[in-house]
């Protein structure tokens, strides 16, 4: 009698390759640059302008301009071979090389020359057309070199002076150049360079012994500037002088409760028309709530929360540790950067000068911020992939014997 035959499997090399945390991780940059040029495009409406706002406008407006290369930046970082750099020594490591680029950076914006005032602070480097902040740069490049560090002494992080002490001294420095004009970046790269540490093996009481420090250095920071001052005290009463220093927070709350549920619609922003200052940078989350109430913003929050367990999915999979410590610090700073944005932009915090990562105008910020997101998806790539069902050996029935293994088998 004839069996039926047995339905062939399918050709496993036309299956569609398994959806991993790399791909969820470019989906969600792209995601959240495409917000960033649409609200930062309404964000920067007002009124009397030459020519109204349209699709194509947005298209070829300078911030879709650097949104489109922040997203090439990232697909190229996503080929970066992080195991061989890893392993770099010599004149060709790339660490040293950071850390003295990063002092040189930020000592050149006190240059005549060479650093641009803006709003009073001179956190921009000006050369003919080009101009970043190196504040940026030092904030990603100090993640590389705590990496490297930690990876080369993993044997001794728990003493602290190999531990601790060594790299908190570089990081002392670059933050306190950075705390002479920009204080909020200086504290953030502070809190994840101590997380990272601690994640790298040192011992949490050497980061408590440090905080008595830190404390005084930051009280010192902020009563060493008036402006800094002010903010403060705006953010315990913003009411006791709403035309002055609480201005700024006033008008910020009152675009986040005026969005209601659904908000005024995409362009009806009324705190953009000169009631809101920075509306495009810092306090672009208060016109997204505003125009797209409750519902855009908790989209907005709800992108960054995927983006985080995407990452995070991907560093628990590291193959070496210099991967996972740079994966961790990549993911610290941009989670940290959007809660301090999200709590200033509600109140909740005092006024700093924090950007939303990939959302607040700024080509600086969005090229580096997608390059390193980058580089989480390069680490991706080289982690073992889970076996697909059709690569797997189909499972031999109980009732079929085994095959005869010796003489048996030939006769």
């Amino acid at each position: 009698m004839l069996r039926p035959a047995r339905p062939t499997p399918a050709n496993p090399r036309l299956a569609p390759p398994p959806l991993r945390a790399g791909h969820g991780l470019i989906l969600i940059v792209a995601a959240l640059l495409s917000v960033g040029v649409l609200m930062v495009s309404s964000a920067g409406l007002g009124i009397g302008r030459d020519r109204p706002l349209t699709f194509i406008g947005i298209l070829t407006s300078r911030h879709a301009m650097f949104a489109a290369l922040a997203f090439v930046l990232m697909l190229v970082a996503t080929r970066v071979p992080l195991d061989r750099v890893s392993r770099w020594r010599g004149v060709c490591a790339p660490a040293p090389w950071i850390a003295a680029a990063s002092i040189v950076l930020l000592l050149a914006v006190h240059l005549p020359g060479v650093g641009h005032e803006v709003n009073g602070a001179r956190r921009w480097i000006l050369l003919g057309p080009i101009g970043f902040q190196p504040s940026e740069l030092v904030k990603w490049g100090v993640l590389v070199v705590l990496a490297s560090y930690a990876a080369r002494h993993a044997g001794g992080m728990g003493r602290i002076g190999v531990g601790f002490l060594v790299p908190m001294t570089l990081v002392g420095i670059l933050c306190a150049l950075i705390a002479l004009e920009d204080l909020g970046t200086a504290v953030l790269i502070g809190l994840v360079s101590v997380a990272v540490l601690v994640a790298a093996g040192a011992r949490v009481w050497h980061a408590l012994a440090l905080l008595p420090l830190g404390a005084l250095s930051f009280a010192a920071a902020v009563v060493s500037n008036p402006y800094r001052v002010d903010r403060l005290r705006a953010f315990l009463d913003p009411f006791d002088d709403p035309r002055g220093i609480g201005y700024h927070v006033i008008q910020s709350m009152a675009a986040v409760a005026g969005g209601g549920l659904v908000g005024r619609g995409l362009g009806g922003g009324v705190q953009k028309f000169g009631y809101l200052p920075e509306d495009t940078t810092d306090f672009l989350f208060a016109i997204i709530a505003e125009e797209l109430g409750f519902a855009g913003a908790a989209f907005v929050v709800f992108l960054y929360a995927a983006l985080l367990l995407c990452g995070f999915s991907i560093v628990q999979r590291a193959a070496t540790p210099f991967s996972r410590l740079l994966g961790l610090g990549i993911l610290l700073t941009v989670g940290f950067q959007t809660v301090i944005n999200l709590l200033v932009v509600t109140g909740l915090a005092p006024t700093k000068g924090i950007a939303l990562p990939l959302l607040s105008a700024g080509g600086t910020g969005w090229c580096l911020t997608a390059f390193c997101l980058g580089l989480l998806v390069a680490m991706d790539r080289t982690q073992t992939e889970t076996p697909r069902l059709g690569h797997q050996p189909a499972a031999r029935r109980r009732d079929t014997p085994p095959p005869a293994v010796g003489p048996a088998a030939v006769s």
